[in-house]
């Protein structure tokens, strides 16, 4: 009686399983490979299309730049008729400057995060494969533009209503101090924001944690631009307070570029 055997067992090649070579050699596994790698962004092309969110976004909301305008010009006004005089200068004119300029500061600072995290802009941002680090530097430029469009205004509207006299051989120098100035209160505010957008308590957390840090820039900006807001022989800033102000603004500008992926994540 002829027995029927059964056809020896075939190798069976299973996703990387290569079947076992002659002569006792183990088997290889080779993982498989993604069908697609996700490339990481560019910085630049990062921080360019993030700037230009910012911008289009307030051009279409016009949340910050107005109301910090506004403020500013309405300070100068109540100053104008609480002083009862005719102008101001040196160390008086200088202080309203750069205060008034301050708090309409952070009527910017406290809106720069506040879309990112009503609307879900933070864990979009998280899960695109791009720098952290260019939210930071976008928020900062967006700030410092921010700024800018508002200084536009204000000085025109402090020479106006408080100088009494025009700003021509003083504006060189009140541009290099203000631009200064404007970069530490951009990274010191961006900061800031970004810490306390998600407390509860966010509109009162920001001032209180921003405006001591902001004390040094005032005191070096006022310093620096009271010898330009006198009337008779206005001179040029002291070179010592326009070296603080840019030392500031460097130690600043790396404690915050540093510290923000940490704190985005968080």
């Amino acid at each position: 009686m002829t027995s029927v055997q059964d056809p020896p067992p075939q190798d069976v090649q299973l996703g990387g399983m290569q079947p076992p070579a002659q002569g006792g050699a183990q088997p290889s596994v080779e993982p498989a490979s993604p069908a697609r790698t996700v490339r990481q962004t560019g910085f630049m092309s990062t921080v360019a299309a993030l700037l230009r969110k910012e911008l289009l976004l307030e051009l279409r909301t016009l949340e910050s730049v107005p109301g910090m305008s506004l403020f500013a010009v309405s300070t100068f006004v109540v100053f104008h008729f609480a002083l009862n005089r005719n102008s101001v200068e040196g160390d008086f004119a200088a202080g309203i400057l750069w205060v008034t300029l301050l708090f309409a500061a952070m009527l910017g600072v406290n809106r720069l995060f506040v879309a990112d995290a009503d609307q879900g802009g933070f864990d979009a941002f998280l899960l695109a494969p791009v720098d952290r680090s260019a939210m930071f530097v976008a928020k900062v430029l967006a700030l410092l533009g921010y700024l800018v469009v508002l200084e536009l205004v204000a000085v025109a509207a402090f020479a106006l209503l408080l100088l009494g006299s025009p700003l021509g051989p003083a504006l060189p120098g009140l541009l290099v101090t203000i631009a200064l100035g404007d970069i530490g209160v951009a990274v010191i505010g961006t900061l800031v924001a970004a810490l306390a957008v998600r407390t509860r308590a966010r509109d009162l957390l920001g001032p209180l944690l921003a405006l001591p840090l902001f004390v040094p820039i005032v005191i070096g900006g006022a310093r620096a631009t009271s010898p330009l807001l006198v009337a008779s022989h206005p001179a040029w800033p002291a070179v010592r307070w326009l070296l603080t102000l840019g030392l500031y603004d460097l130690v600043f500008g790396l404690i915050a570029f540093a510290l923000f992926d940490f704190l985005l994540e968080d």
